[in-house]
């Protein structure tokens, strides 16, 4: 049969219509996935990660309380290893950690490491804390009975050390690695290697960079201590966290590799200093960066503004310490009798009266934040314990300075007026043992057995208050406890039966009678002592002393919160005058037995003070006193102390000097 060409033609349209399609589609369809899907494809082939990496706050400075900077940040330049370009491969990172650390070490920068594990073989562990060692083992996944051996070859298999090293340069690599570790390097937490290096490294590292790969050199704030002798003990250290420090403070947003206070207001102040760290997020296609971006902006620490001022505070170290160095000049024939030798440690407090502000604040010896690391071992061993901040840890029985305390018991209590008179014959016998007096001071009420220290008035006020009624008023005036101090003291203890249960020593009747002149197992601190100073000026008000003064932005330009004074306790008995007799007793006691020198009787205002010269041990006795001035609108209370020593009294004048021209420049601001 003859086929119908039409019917041909037909078949022929239809098959080239249909290859057309289909090349349309095929085209349309590679067009799509080359125009407008191929970077969908793209990523298909390449896998793209984000990692987020901390940009850490810039810590809160210190300052006193004219702004004046204590601890401040300044530009400083650090050495650090940046994940995203630091090779993964072992081999090759392992070469690059050698070469860094060789050029580190020509410019004599260390690199701070702290594998337990001595230096040199025979390898021993550093440290004899189970804990510690125990971590660390748990760390490189050993049990506990791992040796040192263990440890190394573990790290040099973990960290493919090569064998062609020295054993210096593998115990180098086993060292930083574990550093590394524990300091969570990873793709969001860079490595910082060293930190604050001299300028005259940075163009040879810089240029060292380019063919050590991840090592850069970056600018950073670094914490600067612009006035070292400022209160040191009570500025404090910061920090790297530590091990039993991660697992709490990680809770709070840190890494292992920030910085964290360590002491004093650095720590106590944590919170406002801190700042609030940002985030960079970093894209990775491929092994290579593709774009960085900050997702989260940092925020500057908090500054603290301080209750002290830094003129103030050298002023008061230098009268404590001029007093030490020159007390031999003001011995005489009582002191030779007395035994005491040589005196070398004190302290001093000075506080706003209003409030319970510290204005200042010596302790002696002392030391210097600026060289404290380098001299710590030194400091440690010293014989005169300068890491000890004698005015707030140091405890000392305060002596006659107590009967302030006695007094306001007798008083409050209702079982002395202010014009009752015990009488004093020099001597007083109680249950078959005789006490004696400074001298006969024959009918004497409050005021003048305060003003010339009389012992057998306050034996006599003592039997009827019991030593429970004088103990409640120790308590009140805040002995036996922490003051509230923002970085800590000593709270001491009284010195009652319960103490001498505590103690295992024995309580005798006659023990009352000590402790109501201050003496017997009572132990305080300058600090509570000038609390106590602070409470008579304020009628039996008891503010807690406070070293911060307020909260600022970074910048000072703005007060974030003030520091409201804190009332801790209130001792009610000015509707009964005790106040005003106690003050009348201290105004007396101002201006009895003082050389003109040191006299304070011609300053244009009165003062309050009460001296003390309590025994104590093996020192033979030491020199105490409290006060505050001016005795009739109270602007500061004080207390001091000279161990092993006599006539601390004598500073007053001075302390109040410095005062006054602390006022001057205040008021000239």
């Amino acid at each position: 049969m003859k086929s119908n060409p039409y019917t041909l033609y037909l078949k022929t349209v239809v098959l080239v219509t249909a290859i057309l399609c289909v090349s349309c589609l095929c085209g349309y369809r590679l067009m799509k996935v080359q125009l407008v899907e191929s970077e969908s494809y793209t990523s298909r082939k390449y896998s793209t990660y984000e990692h987020s990496q901390t940009i850490e706050a810039t810590r809160g400075e210190i300052v006193d309380c004219n702004g004046e900077p204590i601890i401040v940040n300044k530009a400083g330049y650090c050495v650090v290893i940046l994940p995203e370009q630091f090779p993964d491969d072992y081999t090759e990172g392992n070469k690059i950690l050698l070469e860094i650390a060789k050029l580190l070490n020509s410019y004599n920068i260390e690199i701070e490491l702290s594998m337990p594990i001595s230096e040199t073989a025979p390898y021993t562990f550093t440290t004899d804390n189970e804990a510690e060692l125990e971590s660390f083992k748990s760390d490189l996944g050993l049990n506990v009975y791992a040796t040192t051996d263990n440890c190394i070859a573990k790290l040099i298999e973990d960290y493919e050390i090569s064998e062609e090293y020295s054993e210096e340069q593998k115990r180098f690599l086993c060292a930083i690695r574990y550093e590394m570790f524990v300091r969570g390097f990873s793709m969001s937490n860079r490595f910082i290697l060293a930190e604050d290096i001299p300028l005259t490294s940075i163009t040879k590292i810089k240029e060292s960079g380019v063919s050590l790969a991840g090592i850069d050199i970056v600018e950073m704030p670094i914490r600067y201590i612009e006035q070292d002798d400022i209160i040191p003990h009570e500025i404090g250290t910061v920090g790297p966290i530590y091990a039993e420090e991660y697992e709490e403070l990680s809770a709070k947003g840190y890494q292992m590799d920030d910085t964290v206070g360590k002491s004093g207001i650095e720590k106590a102040c944590e919170e406002f200093l801190r700042g609030k760290n940002g985030t960079k997020t970093i894209s990775v296609r491929n092994s290579e960066v593709i774009s960085t971006d900050i997702t989260d902006p940092v925020e500057s620490g908090n500054t603290v503004m301080l209750t002290v001022d830094s003129t103030f505070q050298r002023d008061l170290q230098k009268i404590l310490e001029d007093f030490i160095k020159n007390f031999d000049s003001l011995r005489d024939e009582k002191t030779e009798k007395l035994g005491l030798g040589e005196i070398t440690n004190g302290a001093l407090v000075v506080l706003d009266a209003k409030n319970g502000g510290v204005l200042g604040m010596a302790t002696c010896p002392t030391y210097s934040l600026n060289t404290y690391s380098e001299d710590y071992e030194s400091l440690l061993s010293a014989e005169n314990n300068p890491l000890v901040n004698r005015a707030t840890i140091g405890l000392y029985r305060p002596g006659s300075t107590f009967k302030t305390i006695t007094a306001t018991a007798g008083l409050c209590e209702g079982i002395v007026s202010g014009y009752t008179p015990y009488f004093c014959s020099q001597k007083y016998k109680f249950k078959d043992h005789t006490y004696q007096c400074t001298g006969g001071h024959g009918n004497i009420s409050v005021i003048e057995a305060l003003q010339y220290s009389c012992n057998i008035y306050f034996y006599k006020l003592s039997e009827d208050l019991t030593i429970d009624r004088i103990s409640k008023y120790a308590k009140m005036y805040g002995l036996g406890q922490h003051t509230g101090l923002e970085t800590g003291d000593a709270a001491g203890h009284l010195s009652d039966m319960n103490y001498y249960a505590e103690a295992g020593l024995t309580w005798t009747v006659g023990e009352v009678l000590q402790s109501a002149i201050g003496q017997s197992e009572w132990a305080v601190t300058p600090l509570q002592m000038a609390v106590v100073a602070n409470t008579i000026a304020n009628d039996g008000v008891r503010y807690e002393p406070h070293l911060v003064d307020s909260i600022w932005d970074y910048n000072l330009t703005s007060m974030i919160q003030k520091i409201e004074p804190t009332i801790a306790e209130t001792i009610d008995g000015e509707a009964d005058g005790v106040y005003s007799f106690i003050e009348q007793g201290m105004i007396a006691a101002s201006v009895t037995n003082m050389p003109a020198k040191y006299s304070l009787a011609n300053l244009g205002y009165s003062v309050a003070i009460k001296t003390g010269t309590p025994e104590q041990g093996s020192r033979v006795q030491d020199s105490f006193f409290i006060g505050y001035a001016p005795a009739e609108n109270p602007e500061i209370a004080f207390a001091g102390v000279i161990e092993g020593g006599e006539y601390s009294k004598y500073m007053i004048r001075s302390i109040l000097e410095a005062y006054q021209n602390y006022k001057s420049r205040s008021n000239a601001e």
